[in-house]
């Protein structure tokens, strides 16, 4: 098991405790992407001090290597010499440092391994993260819309129902109630400029009615003048 499916296995534990609770997405996404960004930066951390270790491993490997070679060289010139006692006791020391080399050699290559899981769960999880990053723009947008198309179906449901439309029946009945009363103020009444209008018609017919008397009366004062 690798480092990184470790740590997803913490970040999907808080993702399902948050789906039981009904959570809001956007917060939902949110909270996915911050837990992959907080284990992206502690495997890098981690990466970082194995690295560190395996350097410190890598020179000490070289040290043991260097003093195993040293005590070779101590051996083979005790032999030259001819003193035996002193390659003995120089081959036992090259065997102890032998070992050594062993062991530094074996947690070196141990380190190592371990370098390369961080780096292929860390390369894992940056196009992970990378993937989540553009899917929260597309969820976020999506759920913008949701809520709103939501928003949009409720209104209309609340214009839709009989309450609503009763009241807009009343508040209809009674602007045509106002509305006819506001008529019979002014039925019967007429403006100003239709009454001077009027009042012109008026003078034209007495006007005609008198000159039709004065004609009248003239023809009959003709009429007794030659009697």
């Amino acid at each position: 098991m690798g480092i990184f499916t470790r740590f997803s296995d913490i970040v999907s534990s808080n993702i399902n405790a948050m789906l039981d609770k009904a959570e809001d997405p956007e917060k939902l996404i949110k909270l996915m992407i911050r837990e992959m960004e907080d284990t992206l930066i502690e495997i890098k951390s981690s990466c970082a001090n194995t690295i560190a270790s395996q350097k410190k491993v890598s020179r000490l490997l070289e040290e043991t290597k260097e003093r195993e070679l040293f005590w070779t060289q101590k051996a083979n010139l005790a032999v030259t010499k001819g003193r035996d006692d002193l390659a003995r006791q120089a081959l036992l020391e090259k065997r102890r440092f032998t070992q050594r080399v062993t062991a530094v050699d074996d947690e070196h290559m141990e380190l190592g391994v371990i370098v390369e899981q961080y780096r292929d769960d860390i390369q894992e999880l940056e196009n992970k993260l990378k993937s989540a990053r553009e899917k929260q723009r597309m969820l976020v947008q999506r759920h913008i819309r949701a809520t709103r198309k939501k928003k949009a179906q409720q209104e209309i449901r609340r214009v839709d129902s009989a309450d609503v439309m009763q009241k807009f029946d009343e508040m209809e009945s009674q602007i045509e109630r106002l509305e006819a009363e506001a008529d019979l103020v002014n039925y019967g009444r007429k403006t100003t400029l239709e009454e001077e209008f009027e009042g012109l018609a008026a003078d034209d017919e007495i006007e005609r009615q008198l000159h039709d008397l004065k004609s009248s009366q003239s023809s009959k004062n003709d009429d007794t003048t030659k009697a």
